[in-house]
């Protein structure tokens, strides 16, 4: 790791973490051996598992759970909010009371390609591959292939 990380005191990395320079973490959780790429940001209350690979230009924001095995391609956006917003009908600035945080989670062993969008609320199941480009806006199955906007299954996964 260099000076040119931000890694706020409050993230715990694992064994054997490699994380590259330019990257800004804070309040996550990084298991052992996972490998994050140059200009990642990943937030508070992510947990990313053992032995995954979160590659560069990558963004993982709150209510995001990735197990164990996961690879995480460039340029890929996680999203919180459903229907984002910057002030209240009132005009003022939403706060954190103002919005309803969902949560996603990539079960074990899933990939997902270079910039892909995961829309909030989603499960990608184990062994899960998302196409490059993809936006996923609902479930992806176990062990299945999915691409296109909106993401669809294609296939199984070899």
């Amino acid at each position: 790791m260099t000076d040119l990380n931000r890694i706020a005191p409050d993230v715990v990395l694992g064994d054997n973490v490699s994380v590259v320079a330019f990257v800004n973490l804070y309040g996550c959780t990084v298991g052992d051996d996972t490998r994050i790429g140059p200009f990642v940001e990943i937030q508070s209350g992510v947990t990313v598992g053992a032995r995954c690979k979160i590659s560069s230009h990558t963004f993982i924001c709150e209510g995001v759970t990735i197990e164990d095995e996961v690879f995480v391609g460039h340029h890929v956006c996680f999203t919180n909010d459903r229907d984002p917003r910057s002030t209240n009908p009132d005009g003022s600035l939403q706060t954190a009371d103002d919005w309803e945080l969902l949560t996603t989670v990539v079960r074990r062993g899933a990939s997902i390609g270079s910039g892909a969008v995961i829309l909030p609320g989603v499960e990608i199941g184990e062994g899960a591959l998302v196409g490059a480009g993809a936006v996923v806006t609902r479930d992806v199955p176990a062990g299945t292939v999915v691409a296109g906007v909106p993401g669809r299954p294609l296939r199984p996964r070899a």
